[in-house]
């Protein structure tokens, strides 16, 4: 997570991205889903999707919108644009309450009072003068219902997130394997988590996004873990196609495949596991052997063991195979 110290400066002050912007001119752009997302957690052979993920690439899309916007308002009132959607150091939320469009809530995500916790923002830097709108106050009142439900405790204090804990973050950002300690909380989540803006109470007056870019792929509704651990490159590139899932590439997440079935309790996911405990990425055969670990008995995984664990070169696969979740034992493939 260097990137957020290095461009501390930077997203501190939109001055210093563009010395001769004078104005920044914020957007959301609605992507309610059709249903709460909470529930997605209780099908444990499936997998759950952050719901900006489950259509298209919200970057593609409000680009587009925003690039016809500073066309617009350069061809009407003169001066010059940019524009930004996450491709440059831009303290966004903190710019959209400045706007009025709502308010950083105890999660640090914005909140609305008209679209609760799901507004994708972007945002036009211009040289034009414009007379700035009456920003946001903060509606959370004595509500904790977001630090309450996060999974992994992220949030030390109210307005503040650990990342490091963060199942969005391990899931999407973080390129490693994943710490044992967050594994189970992450569930079957396999690309980010909406835990703290689904269970915010201003989403009574949430309304489903009429964009229909953004509405949820049905091949992504409530994908199969079975189905998504056969992925190879290939396929992967193809079903994420135009998705912002696909940026992570295919062995982030089959990682992440992996730790949903090591913790579905279903046994018959076992054969997916066992098969990837051969695959090229090390990424891939570390959380097969944790999944393993989790759903089969001890002489079983002894017998992959004596296959497998002794021919292991990778030092985090190998840290796997030495650490049996259920009796404590440990294995001891050679290097």
């Amino acid at each position: 997570m260097d990137w957020l110290a290095k461009n501390a400066e930077r997203r501190a002050d939109p001055a210093t991205l563009w010395p001769e912007a004078k104005s920044v001119v914020v957007v959301g752009a609605n992507y309610g889903p059709d249903h709460n997302p909470l529930d997605d957690l209780n099908d444990r052979l499936a997998g759950a999707i952050s719901v900006y993920a489950k259509g298209d690439d919200y970057h593609d899309v409000l680009k587009k919108r925003l690039k016809r916007l500073a066309g617009f308002m350069v061809a009407t009132f003169g001066g010059d644009a940019k524009i930004f959607v996450d491709t440059a150091p831009v303290l966004e939320k903190p710019l959209a309450q400045e706007a009025g469009l709502g308010w950083q809530g105890k999660h640090t995500n914005l909140v609305s009072r008209e679209f609760g916790s799901w507004l994708i923002l972007g945002s036009v830097f211009t040289t034009l003068q414009i007379e700035a709108d009456a920003p946001e106050r903060d509606y959370c009142g004595v509500c904790h219902s977001c630090l309450d439900i996060c999974p992994t405790r992220a949030f030390p204090a109210p307005y503040q997130l650990d990342a490091r804990r963060c199942i969005s973050y391990l899931t999407i950002e973080y390129k490693g394997h994943i710490a044992r300690e967050f594994r189970e909380a992450i569930g079957n989540r396999i690309y980010g988590c909406d835990d703290c803006l689904a269970v915010c109470p201003w989403n009574k007056f949430a309304q489903v996004s009429h964009e229909a870019q953004f509405l949820t792929r049905e091949a992504l509704r409530r994908p199969l873990l079975a189905e998504l651990a056969r992925l190879d490159d290939a396929s992967f590139r193809a079903l994420f196609r135009g998705s912002p899932i696909k940026r992570i590439g295919r062995d982030r997440f089959v990682r992440n495949v992996l730790i949903a079935i090591g913790n579905s309790g279903d046994a018959t996911l076992t054969a997916e596991a066992e098969r990837l405990l051969d695959d090229p990425s090390p990424l891939v055969r570390a959380m097969a052997v944790w999944a393993l670990l989790r759903l089969l008995g001890a002489a079983q995984i002894k017998v992959l063991a004596a296959t497998h664990a002794s021919q292991e070169a990778d030092a985090g696969v190998r840290e796997e195979w030495n650490w049996h979740s259920n009796s404590g034992e440990h294995f001891s493939p050679s290097p």
